[in-house]
Formats: structure tokens, sequence, C-alpha cells
């Protein structure tokens, strides 16, 4: 791994709670009974606590994403517009693909999804509008071109089966506006949620190519900064919450004394 942009990683970290803690306002909701079981300076911090939780992959995991691809990719962007029109033939092409996977009719292999979309282009020339989901990290090095999906939960396999068709529409977008480009889109999930267990991985097989289409934990991150890179973020943000501990208990410490 070349040099890490350690500082820079932290500061995107620090600066995004300090920003969250500087607008949090807890909701006015009554809840009697935790409220006197754990006491409100808790309550304020387990609801602050999920509402961090919502915002964590466009507050936090892009923008430090962003700061370690912008060293080894030669463009970087967050939340980028997809092309908003494809061909009648592509748009297709995208849905005869999806039937397939869905009847397990054929498997899911991104060299194959780019031959078959490649062979839509040109075939029905007519232009639709389309609203295609932005992409959370749109990277670029020389003619390849990656488009990234970053999901923070546990999606269930028809949450998948959605996903799988946007990345067959980013695709095939990006396949008609420039044919020279070699097109990847992919998952990507910051951490592993069944950690220390390996990621369960056997339920998507029938939808997503796992080798090219899905990057969880060390494969995203060290696929952003080279290998290594995933332990050296954990690092960054054990160091800013231990900074940041004293500021969030000061800040929480207000809702004492409360209780009632």
């Amino acid at each position: 791994m070349s040099r890490f942009p350690t500082r820079a990683v932290e500061n995107v970290i620090r600066s995004a709670i300090r920003g969250k803690l500087a607008a949090y306002n807890p909701e006015p909701s009554d809840k009697p009974f935790q409220v006197r079981l754990l006491g409100k300076d808790r309550m304020a911090l387990y609801t602050f606590i999920q509402s961090l939780n919502t915002t964590f992959g466009t507050s936090i995991y892009e923008p430090v994403a962003k700061e370690i691809a912008r060293h080894h990719f030669d463009r970087v962007e967050l939340q980028a517009r997809a092309p908003n029109e494809m061909s009648v033939g592509m748009r297709g092409k995208v849905d005869e693909i999806v039937r397939r996977l869905e009847a397990a009719s054929a498997n899911p292999s991104r060299i194959d999804h780019n031959s078959d979309l490649r062979s839509a282009i040109g075939a029905e020339t007519e232009k639709v509008a389309v609203r295609l989901s932005k992409i959370d990290v749109l990277l670029q090095r020389g003619n390849n071109l990656y488009l990234v999906d970053i999901k923070t939960a546990k999606p269930n396999i028809s949450g998948f089966q959605k996903y799988k068709r946007t990345l067959l529409e980013w695709m095939g977008a990006y396949l008609e506006l420039n044919p020279s480009l070699e097109v990847y889109p992919m998952i990507a999930i910051p951490y592993n949620p069944y950690a220390p267990k390996p990621y369960s991985r056997w339920t998507l097989r029938g939808m997503l190519d796992l080798d090219h289409e899905l990057k969880v934990a060390e494969e995203f991150w060290d696929f952003l900064g080279g290998s290594g890179s995933f332990e050296v973020v954990l690092q960054c943000f054990e160091r800013v919450g231990m900074q940041l501990r004293p500021e969030i208990d000061a800040y929480f410490a207000r809702f004492q004394g409360q209780d009632g």
C-alpha cells in the first residue's frame, strides 16, 4: 500500500461527527418507561446513534472512500448522476437479463452481461428518458469505469434483485454513451455484519457475479486504497473516537438530571 491519507481521512470522520452533534436535536418523543429505566442522557445518546446510522453512508463512508480513492484513480465522484436516457433496445436487453436471472435460466456473469449489453448498442436506437439511481461512488482509471452502490445494511434477496437491475442499467447506459469504456458496476458493503463469520454470500449467488459485483469489508477498502487499507481505516475511526469521546460525553451530560 502506498502512503495512506490518514490525516485527511481522520479529518473527514471528525468533521462529520462534530457536524452531526452541532445539528442534532432530539425529537420531542415521550418515552416514559425507557427514560425512567435508562435516563435521558442515555436515551439522547441512543437516538443520536440511530440518527447517525441512517446517514453513515453519505456522511462518512462516501467522503472517506473519496479521500482514499483520489490517490489511486484518475476520477472520483460522489453521488454521480447516471445518463438520463437509454435506447429502447438497451432497456429491453436489461429486462431480458433480469428475467433470465430470476428464472435461474442463466448464471450471473459480468463478462456475459457485458457481451449481452454491447450487442444491444445500435440495435434499436430510439431513445427513452430514464431516471437511474445516483451512483454513490464513481471511479475511473484509464478506460475502466467503476460504479459503486454502497449498502450499509443486510439486504434480503429481493433487495439484491432490485440492486442487480440498477447495476445492469448503469452498465448499459454508460456503454451506450461510450462503448470504448470497460464498465464495472458493483455493490459495496463497508463491513461484514456477520463477522467474525464470513459474509453469507450463497443467497446472492444466483443474482450477483460474486467475483466482480460484490465487495465486502476488506475487499472494498483495499480496492480503493491498496492492500491493508481496511485495517488502517478502522484505526482512523478508533483514534477519532478516542479523541472525540470527551466532547461526546460532555454533550450528552447536559441531559443528566432531566429525568422524569
